[in-house]
């Protein structure tokens, strides 16, 4: 029997990492697609799969799934006291890029076949950027009992 989770928290601690486009070179009459994100991917893959296997989580939910993603990046360090003030207490948002939608395909696309079967399953999504002091990105995974 599979345990069943009301919710999965996890913390993966950096910079947060947003889907980059796919890049092409061209090899004589062929063109060769590639991923430039492999080593990103698989760090991020390695700390997720680390907080999985402490809670005992070792197969991919079932069924809808509800998504919260907190992305959290560093004030820059030319920032003065007082805006750096603001960025903390959130008075000023995080309007610089990456934008939020690669951020979050970057998420669904690296817990396929992890966390869930496919990011199909995901029927609510609620996400933000903030500023803080040590970078992260925060997820919450709930399955959605019918």
């Amino acid at each position: 029997m599979t345990p069943t989770y009301e919710k999965i928290g996890l913390m993966i601690r950096g910079t947060p990492i947003s889907k980059a486009r796919p890049r092409f070179a061209r090899a004589g009459k062929f063109v060769r697609v590639y991923n430039p994100q492999e080593s990103e991917e698989g760090r991020f893959l390695f700390d997720v799969q680390c907080q999985l296997k402490e809670i005992g989580f070792n197969q991919p939910l079932e069924g809808p799934i509800s998504l919260v993603c907190g992305f959290y990046f560093g004030v820059p360090k030319s920032t003065s006291k007082k805006k750096r003030a603001e960025f903390l207490s959130g008075e000023s948002k995080h309007t610089k890029k990456p934008d939020l939608s690669n951020l979050l395909k970057f998420v669904e696309d690296c817990l396929n076949n992890v966390i869930w079967n496919d990011d199909s399953q995901i029927i609510e999504i609620s996400c933000a950027k903030y500023y803080a002091e040590n970078p992260a990105t925060v997820l919450v995974i709930e399955p959605i009992n019918k």
